[in-house]
């Protein structure tokens, strides 16, 4: 016993691989599927849907499965007619795959663990619950264990050589060839099989499929303890790096004996051979130098990315964790930047290498080698349609209150917003997208933005649409930089390398960014969103990297007034505070005031108590739709391509042409709060086919055009009501005869100061018009207003011709003024 240091202690575990390796095998060779499965694995790839949705249908199983059994039959012979390669009967269904391997019709195995469980040995009876459990607890060893069974029982290829075969099939071809023309082919052959490793050997990458049961962890409650296990990881993707080339065998030849010699690369750093180790070099006693034979060698895709926790598993007070996934084999490009997962994979540890290793010491890093993913969040085109969810589908398209009741239902725990609703469900749907055969692109996404006053449940409703929608970023306007919301330019921890890491623009590409108080933002990093909101592209030029990222997106924005509350005695562009070239971008923005009504307080706290106290929206006059099937609604709505045709491109150039005229109305008038322009066309045509794909209808008809110039009318009713809601606050009478008088009081107070400085002025004495149009009759002492003048301010004000005679004449009656030769006396 050697005493130069302490012993490391040996775990002996009792664990038979050989009997694992037995009931491995059994499983392989004996497993059937059901009847669904077995047949989804014999017919081609364009049935498979209709065998999804089969296997989801719970009522009337037995006859189900009768007519899934005969119609299996009947795609098998077609199969087995058109292929030759599959069995007339079933068998079972690992095996097949197997079969379909060795013809190099399939490149991916996975391993269900729900199979292995439902299994029971042919030999001895055990459940393969157990197996199960060992292949959970030591996952790595088990995919080499699964790897030598299928190596064992992979059936001889039932096709000959053909194009899809590699270099490693010719070179074994020509060694068999070449050792059975040689004298000594017996030894050779036993040579050869020691040449080639069998890594090199296998055309297929193995997946373990974790149980449906095994819950999602959070990324910081993975632990030590799970090092070699197999977990199932929630999150969302924030980097994904390019496929890369990862070495598997690689191959040399000998420059004296010919030799091929072959490498396996077992860990991350490897040395490469320089000298010939084959018999024949040894026996000559040459050190035959080696040649690398890239074709010869064996790579797999290898893809890493990146997961960050979602913002509901972080704790208060912490930062998300994120978690670093290698992807090998076909499971490449499965997930994209932005995709909430499940991944289920090894939990392994990684030595950090070269410099890193000098700098960690004795640190090292950890790693999911992903073994399956589920997206969450599909989109649209990627949903997959049960019978159940057709069936609301189709129930849907024929009510006539379709529209209304998928607005209510979007978020019905907040109280009224009806609109506002209205809007967000025509901002999910979206309009049509074109690109013009020169390249020019026209969008389609509905930008909105929501501003109003604190606790109108602005954010709340932001936050439904984030989740409703497939792909929905939320972000908030003091969190975000112009960086993250566009791209970082950062360096790539695998290939040290300069990458861009998109922002929340890129993550919500072909989805919807929900960006809260919009107010907030800097300026600086405002304006990176003018690109994305008109040309949906993003353009970087940063660390010599140019180019031009998508960002299709529709941007939903939640901002407060510049006072933190609406301000009724500030015009509307300073409540704003948003400069033009941003607001033309929006296709409609809502102003909501909170303001004080007995009847809309009371029915208020009623809602927001029912829910406070059961947890659930009140009862409505219909049903709310579920959001999985408005998601789906939504997802077959999209499909459509909505055509405008002559009469209604008509009527829309006449509603246009009426609008600019009243911007130039407006402007005169100096009410000019929003800026109507061609953009404000594309917006009526957009929001009139995103009805138009709400009724599945393939042309815009007029009634479509009508709704959204009446949304975009209420919107801006929102804007232009500030003046009358925000007297109303400051004082009781609210009539137009008292408003007028108002003015006209003014008015005449301005005469008055202005009669105090007249001789300054050089004004009033005489009788000449101030400023204000306003005279001083000295003699009486009273203030004469020019009824011109009045006229002019009045109904620039807003009011019409009537509604100053009514006025004036009840006020006359009061014996508060008189009319004299065109002129208002105040007495």
């Amino acid at each position: 016993m050697a005493t130069g240091g302490p012993i490391l202690p040996v775990i002996n575990i009792p664990v038979n691989y050989d009997e694992e390796k037995e009931k491995i095998s059994d499983f392989l060779r004996f497993f059937k599927g059901d009847t669904s499965r077995v047949a989804r694995v014999l017919v081609d790839d364009d049935s498979e849907e209709e065998w999804s949705q089969a296997e989801e249908e719970d009522e009337d199983e037995m006859q189900v499965d009768q007519e899934l059994s005969q119609s299996a039959r009947t795609r098998t012979r077609g199969t087995s007619r058109r292929n030759g390669n599959v069995a007339t009967k079933y068998g079972p269904i690992y095996m097949m795959q197997l079969q379909q391997i060795a013809n190099r019709e399939q490149e991916s195995l996975v391993i269900d663990l729900k199979d292995i469980a439902k299994h029971t040995n042919t030999e001895t009876g055990e459940s393969g619950k157990t197996l199960v459990a060992s292949i959970k607890a030591n996952a790595k060893r088990y995919i080499d264990l699964f790897c030598e069974c299928v190596d064992a029982n992979m059936p001889a290829p039932s096709k000959d050589i053909s194009h899809k075969d590699d270099v490693l099939d010719v070179i074994r071809h020509q060694r068999q060839e070449k050792n059975a023309h040689t004298l000594e082919s017996n030894e050779a052959q036993e040579q050869d099989a020691g040449i080639f490793p069998p890594v090199l050997l296998r055309r297929y990458t193995l997946y373990l499929k974790p149980l449906e049961s095994d819950l999602a962890m959070a990324v910081r409650s993975v632990r030590g303890s799970h090092l070699g296990q197999l977990i199932t990881v929630r999150g969302i993707v924030t980097r994904v790096s390019e496929v890369k080339p990862f070495l598997l065998v690689d191959a040399y030849a000998c420059d004296y004996c010919g030799a091929e010699i072959f490498q396996e690369v077992t860990s991350r750093q490897y040395m490469p051979l320089t000298v010939c180790n084959s018999s024949r070099c040894k026996l000559n006693g040459s050190k035959g130098p080696l040649i690398p034979q890239i074709r010869a060698s064996k790579f797999v895709p290898f893809q890493e990315v990146k997961i960050q926790e979602m913002a509901d598993q972080v704790p208060v007070g912490h930062i998300p964790r994120s978690m670093t996934i290698h992807v090998y084999g076909p499971l490449t490009r499965s997930m994209s930047p932005g995709d909430i997962v499940h991944v289920g994979g090894i939990f392994l540890p990684m030595p950090y290498s070269g410099f890193k290793a000098i700098r960690a010491g004795l640190l090292t890093d950890t790693y999911l080698e992903a073994q399956n993913v589920h997206q969450l969040k599909k989109q649209y085109n990627a949903m997959e349609s049960t019978p159940r969810i057709a069936e609301e589908i189709a129930k849907l398209k024929d009510d006539p209150a379709l529209y209304q009741k998928l607005a209510a239902s979007i978020a019905p725990e907040i109280y009224g917003h009806e609109d506002v609703k209205k809007v967000l469900l025509l901002l999910l749907v979206g309009g049509v997208s074109k690109s013009m055969g020169d390249g020019m692109k026209i969008r389609g996404d509905i930008n909105v933005c929501l501003m109003g006053d604190p606790g109108v449940a602005k954010s709340q409703l932001l936050k439904y649409i984030s989740k409703v929608a497939p792909r929905g970023v939320y972000t908030t306007g003091r969190g975000s930089s112009g960086v993250g919301l566009t791209a970082a330019v950062m360096r790539d921890p695998v290939t040290d390398e300069m990458v861009l890491e998109g922002g929340a623009l890129v993550l919500a590409d072909n989805g919807i960014a929900c960006i809260d108080e919009f107010d907030k933002m800097e300026e600086s990093d405002r304006t990176a969103i003018h690109e994305v909101m008109e040309q949906q592209t993003i353009s970087i030029s940063k660390a010599g990297i140019t180019t031009t990222l998508n960002a299709r997106t529709s941007i939903l924005a939640a901002a407060n007034p510049l006072y933190g509350r609406y301000n009724p005695r500030v015009s509307p562009v300073d409540n704003i505070n948003l400069p033009a070239a941003l607001l033309s971008r929006f296709d409609i923005l809502y102003l909501i005031l909170d303001t004080p009504s007995r009847d809309d307080d009371e029915r208020l706290a009623q809602h927001v108590t029912y829910v406070h106290m059961n947890n659930r929206h009140p009862e409505l006059e219909f049903e709310a739709i579920d959001p999985l099937i408005m998601r789906h609604y939504i997802a077959m709505a999209r499909q459509k391509r909505p055509t405008v045709p002559k009469a209604v491109s008509d009527y829309i150039v006449g509603a246009y042409v009426q609008l600019r005229s009243q911007h130039l109305e407006d402007e005169r008038r100096e009410q000019t709060y929003t800026y109507t322009s061609a953009r404000t066309l594309l917006g009526v045509v957009r929001l009139s086919q995103a009805l138009a794909r709400l009724r599945f209808d393939d042309q815009v008809v007029i009634a479509d055009v009508d709704e959204a110039l009446r949304l975009m009318d209420v919107s801006k009713a929102s804007l232009h009501s500030d003046d009358a809601k925000g007297r109303d606050r400051a004082n009781e009478d609210a009539s137009f005869v008292s408003k007028i008088y108002r003015i006209l009081r003014e008015m005449a107070i301005n005469s008055s100061s202005s009669s105090s400085s007249g001789s300054r002025l050089g004004r009033g004495p005489d009788g000449e018009r101030d400023p204000d149009g306003m005279e001083l009759d000295q003699e009486q002492g009273l203030a004469t207003l020019h009824l011109r003048d009045v006229r002019e301010r009045i109904i620039a004000s807003g009011f019409v011709e009537d509604q100053l005679q009514e006025c004036l004449n009840e006020y006359s009656d009061l014996g508060v003024l008189q009319i004299s030769s065109n002129r208002l006396v105040f007495l």
